[in-house]
């Protein structure tokens, strides 16, 4: 029995993942509360129930902390099965998306918002 740990991240949300074969309990930040959007990867490959899983999830949002789980169950598969990867690449599973908030510049509201300007 081999356990497959991944890390998947998105915007500032950072998933550890640890996977190991199992009965398809999840834990997620030690608690049995989690979405049913967090399976997808497994109803592409039909693994569900085979592995129990223990997610820890910090920082982000609810869709950034959902596709950060993504990529690290997509990695910890790939990990398990090579076969895998084709499926999960096809669905862009695999692939890290590099969009984050662009920093606030100083003498300016926010990133790119300017203060209001009065000409009278």
């Amino acid at each position: 029995m081999k356990n497959f740990n991944a890390v998947g991240r998105r915007k500032t949300a950072v998933a550890r993942l640890y996977m190991k074969p199992g009965t398809g309990k999840v834990l997620l930040n030690k608690k049995m509360n989690f979405q049913k959007r967090i399976f997808y990867p497994f109803e592409l490959t039909n693994t569900r129930g085979i592995f129990d899983i223990s997610i820890t999830i910090s920082g982000g949002g609810l869709k950034s902390q959902t596709e950060a789980i993504w990529l690290a169950l997509s990695r910890s598969l790939c990990k398990f099965n090579k076969s895998y990867r084709k499926i999960l690449k096809k669905n862009k599973l695999l692939t890290r998306d590099s969009r984050m908030v662009e920093r606030k510049k100083y003498g300016k509201k926010k990133a790119r918002k300017k203060f209001q300007f009065s000409k009278r």
